[in-house]
């Protein structure tokens, strides 16, 4: 089933407490909330710490059948000299109690520092390395890259091959790559703006919900940089978009206008 998923970074986060969650809302509860009025969460903790199994449970047992959560890979992962070395580390991570979120796990996001630059050999046995289940659930890999090396033609063609979304990053500094790689989409918008109520203008906003709805029914949009081309290459696509970094404090607001103009409805 494919499907259009949208949602910020975290569930915790102060601000949120004054134009997000309802006054008096318990912390215990604000996951429960969020995944009622979103329908994606990225984990972000995952990146710094093993989280405990009983967390990953709960958390699947909180949102309610059809939201999913995408996880940020361990740092100790990716930011390495040698990729190629990080078996040990993957699997460590994956084996922490990913796989108790079910059919609610969306994409693992694999973010790689901004001084890592392209080694095709070393990337290609990277990706070699990333299972394609974990304990009977299936698998999913998005790559955000974050060093100009890699706006080539040979890293499309590298996560083509293993089937890894490479992560639309709209941020003032990382490069961007819109190629259609993998079969879904992984955007993470990063320029949320604090003087904007929704964290981006209407035409901003209208333009994004454009580009989503592209994605989702399999095409390529023509107004992004490609490395390799505006290759779509099938029907439909899942894609998941994140409103994270920027004003922080706008990003569920951003989320929701989005969710809005996609005629997304919210899950609770």
């Amino acid at each position: 089933m494919t499907g259009i998923h949208v949602g910020v970074g975290g569930w915790t986060y102060e601000p949120w407490r004054d134009n997000f969650y309802p006054k008096g809302l318990a912390k215990a509860r604000e996951l429960e909330y969020a995944s009622r009025h979103l329908t994606a969460i990225e984990i972000n903790a995952t990146y710094y710490g093993a989280q405990k199994r009983a967390s990953w449970v709960k958390w699947a047992e909180t949102v309610p059948d059809g939201f999913l959560f995408t996880v940020k890979a361990s740092r100790y992962c990716t930011n390495r000299r040698v990729l190629a070395e990080g078996a040990e580390s993957i699997a460590k991570f994956l084996d922490q109690g990913i796989a108790e979120l079910g059919d609610k796990l969306g994409p693992i996001l694999w973010q790689f520092a901004n001084s890592k630059q392209f080694d095709p050999a070393d990337f290609g046995a990277f990706l070699s390395l990333l299972p394609h289940e974990q304990e009977g659930v299936r698998l999913r890999h998005a790559l955000e890259v974050r060093h100009d090396s890699f706006v080539c033609p040979q890293f499309v063609d590298l996560a083509r091959a293993h089937g890894c979304a490479i992560v639309f990053a709209d941020h003032a500094e990382y490069p961007a790559v819109a190629d259609l790689t993998a079969p879904f989409v992984y955007a993470r918008l990063q320029q949320t703006r604090a003087e904007a109520p929704a964290g981006y203008g209407d035409a901003e906003l209208d333009l994004w919900a454009g580009r989503v709805r592209a994605w989702a029914a399999g095409r390529a949009p023509q107004d992004l940089p490609y490395a390799a081309g505006a290759v779509a290459g099938q029907t439909a696509r899942d894609v998941f978009v994140f409103i994270i970094g920027g004003a922080k404090e706008r990003n569920p607001a951003a989320a929701q206008a989005l969710m809005a103009r996609l005629d997304t409805p919210p899950l609770g």
